[in-house]
């Protein structure tokens, strides 16, 4: 398999200082730049990410050179485009890292007006497509128009640094919807290469349950108020099974509702052929998933935890939009829906190697009702043989199909015989 050239340009090491008298070292000064400042990183193509920026109050100290507070993942087309000058652009594309105190306030009159200090700014060159890692900056810096005040003194002084890392990874494309069990194939520029088959199977339900029911538009249909007996099987071109995803808990409605709720998720069990017993399987991993219908739009929610020796490790909790579909990764870089705690020993995360950090793999899937064929890019430090591959590719199928499983339930209707006038 031909891994794909990516690159990782990460951003970590944050930090704010006024040197000499640019800010008094009072008490309330410093408790309102530490709990305020926050900055906008942006980057041509890729959506703004917004993180914190501590206050670093003494003049002798560093942050962590080693943290990292932002990462962006670029392919080799996006870096021919920020090269490419064009018409509506300046001639070269750059990072740009917005400094401000105050957030943002929820509506109008309400919340706190944001101040911008200053601005980093990196140009993007050919120097990011070589293929190496490089530090493009290690360092203090003076932001803002206030970087040498009139009077002498020094203004803002932002902390940062700015690596590139290669990130080479395989990407796969399911060719159909997964319930239509699709071939899975390699890509690598315009060549696709098939690597796996897909199989959906009904054999663990009765005819009465199958899930072609579930994606029927009928409205004469009455439909079943659980989901379960979905199983999907990994085959390599042998036809031999590597890997499975099946529903071990049933998605149901909750309690009062017609929807898959966070008090009682669906779940399924990814499992990898047992080396030690024929035919046998043995646990790798649990996605639960359930609709969330907290904000304007709704979403589905799927977590995954990793099973190792009876244990469960959370490793990725993530919003999918329910009617637009998304991405649902595992990168201990990107920020989640619920903040992941770190592994209390290297046996915890061991399996995906996540001590390390950084992008394991992404599944990009359509919203519910939608044709979906889902987009999976593994990085290479994760797969060692084809096999290691499968089993990403089971729980891509099993993120897939949790878009259709936590559709909202139709609402029993009373028979006519049943119905009362009043």
């Amino acid at each position: 398999m031909d891994p794909q050239a990516f690159i990782r340009l990460s951003i970590g090491s944050l930090g704010l200082r006024f040197p000499g008298t640019a800010l008094t070292a009072s008490k309330s000064n410093i408790h309102a730049f530490s709990s305020q400042c926050v900055c906008d990183i942006r980057l041509r193509g890729f959506p703004v990410q917004t993180t914190s920026v501590p206050f670093i109050s003494s003049p002798e100290a560093t942050p962590n050179s080693n943290g990292i507070t932002s990462s962006f993942y670029l392919e080799e087309s996006d870096l021919k485009a920020m090269l490419a000058p064009g018409c509506f652009y300046a001639p070269s594309a750059c990072l740009e890292i917005v400094v401000f105190t105050g957030r943002k306030g929820n509506n109008c009159g309400g919340g706190i007006k944001r101040h911008q200090i200053g601005t980093f700014k990196l140009d993007v060159g050919p120097e990011w497509g070589e293929g190496r890692p490089l530090i493009l900056f290690n360092g203090w810096i003076a932001i803002g128009k206030n970087r040498q005040q009139e009077s002498g003194k020094a203004g803002a002084e932002l902390h940062l640094k700015v690596k590139l890392d290669p990130d080479p990874r395989y990407v796969f494309q399911f060719e159909d919807e997964t319930k239509l069990s699709p071939q899975v194939v390699q890509l690598r520029g315009t060549i696709k290469q098939p690597i796996f088959s897909c199989k959906f199977n009904q054999d663990r339900v009765s005819q009465g349950d199958q899930p072609s029911a579930f994606w029927s538009s009928s409205s004469d249909e009455t439909e079943r108020r659980e989901r379960k007996g979905w199983k999907v099987t990994i085959h390599d071109l042998s036809g031999s099974a590597v890997a499975a995803a099946l529903i071990t808990t049933p998605f149901v409605p909750s309690t009062g509702c017609d929807w898959v709720a966070k008090s009682n998720p669906g779940a399924w069990l990814i499992v990898r052929p047992d080396p030690c017993r024929s035919e046998s399987w043995q646990p790798w991993g649990k996605l639960e998933a359930w609709r969330d219908r907290g904000g304007v739009r709704d979403s589905v929610c799927c977590r995954f935890r990793l099973l190792s020796d009876g244990q469960e490790a959370l490793v990725s909790e993530i919003l999918i939009n329910a009617e637009k579909g998304g991405e649902f990764f595992i990168d201990t870089d990107r920020k989640t829906t619920t903040p992941l705690p770190s592994p209390q020993s290297s046996g915890d995360y061991e399996a995906l190697d996540l001590v390390h950090g950084g992008f394991v793999m992404s599944c990009r899937v359509q919203g519910e009702g939608k044709c979906s064929k889902p987009l999976v890019q593994l990085a290479i430090r994760h797969v060692t043989c084809v096999e290691d591959a499968a089993i990403f590719m089971a729980m891509a199928a099993a993120v897939d199909l949790s878009m259709e499983a936590c559709r909202p339930f139709r609402r029993r209707r009373l028979r006519r015989g049943n119905a009362h006038s009043w």
